[in-house]
C-alpha cells in the first residue's frame, strides 16, 4: 500500500498541468520520511516527486532545503539502484540551479564528491551524462565553486569523459572543459586548443553510435 501511495504522490507532484506549488507543499513532510524508506520502489518515486518539485524556481528550491531533504537526495547518489540514483541525481542537478548559496548548501554537504565518482564509476551512460549536467550547473556559480571542482580533481575526471564511447558525454564533457577555462580565466595548459580551451581529439576509434 506504500508503494501504491508514494506512487499516487509522484504523479500528483507531477501533474499535467502540475498543480500550484502552494497545494504540494505539504508533501514535502511526507517525501521526507518516505526517502529514508529502505524500499527501493519507494525510494525513487519519492525522489521523482522531488525532482518535480525542484524543477522550478528559487522558491521551490529553498522550500526542498528548508524541508531538510538535502543530506538524504546526497546520500543516494551513492544508492546501488539506477533506480532509486536517477532520480535523487535529476533532483541535486535541480537544486544547483538556484543561487549561489543554494549551490553551496549542496557542496558543503559533499554532493562533489559523489558527482565525481559516478563520472569514474561503471554506471550507465545516462548517469553520468546527468552527472556531467549537474556538474555543469556548479561551473554556473562562483569562481570559488568552480575553484572548489578543479580542487577535488573534478576536471581530471571530466578530460577523461572525451574517451567514452558516447557522443553525448564527449561533448557534454567538452562543454565543461571550454566553460571552465572561460570563466577561470586561466593559461591554458599544454595540449589544450587556444580558442576552444578544450582537447579536440576525438576518441580513439571514433564514436560508437550503435
Amino acid at each position: 500500500m506504500l508503494r501504491n501511495a508514494t506512487w499516487t504522490l509522484s504523479n500528483f507532484c507531477k501533474g499535467r498541468p502540475q498543480p500550484a506549488f502552494e497545494l504540494l507543499r505539504p508533501a514535502l513532510p511526507v517525501l521526507q520520511r518516505l526517502i529514508l524508506s529502505g524500499d527501493p520502489e519507494v525510494l525513487a518515486d519519492a525522489c521523482w516527486a522531488l525532482s518535480y518539485l525542484s524543477d522550478g524556481t528559487n522558491y521551490k528550491i529553498q522550500e526542498i532545503i528548508e524541508a531538510g531533504l538535502c543530506n538524504r537526495l546526497v546520500q543516494l547518489l551513492q544508492d546501488p539502484s539506477a533506480s532509486v540514483l536517477i532520480p535523487a541525481l535529476r533532483t541535486v542537478g535541480n537544486i544547483v540551479t538556484g543561487d549561489d548559496t543554494q549551490t553551496q548548501l549542496m557542496i558543503n554537504l559533499g554532493v562533489l564528491h559523489c558527482l565525481l565518482r559516478l563520472l569514474t564509476h561503471n554506471h550507465e551512460k545516462s548517469i553520468k551524462k546527468e552527472a556531467c549536467w549537474t556538474i555543469s550547473n556548479i561551473t554556473a556559480g562562483t569562481k570559488e565553486q568552480i575553484q572548489m571542482i578543479e580542487d577535488s580533481e573534478g576536471m581530471e575526471k571530466i578530460e577523461n569523459l572525451q574517451y567514452c564511447d558516447s557522443p553525448e558525454i564527449y561533448f557534454k564533457a567538452v562543454k565543461l572543459l571550454e566553460t571552465f577555462w572561460l570563466e577561470d580565466e586561466m593559461i591554458l595548459p599544454p595540449g589544450y586548443d587556444d580558442q576552444f580551451g578544450f582537447k579536440a581529439s576525438v576518441p580513439s576509434g571514433g564514436f560508437n553510435f550503435n
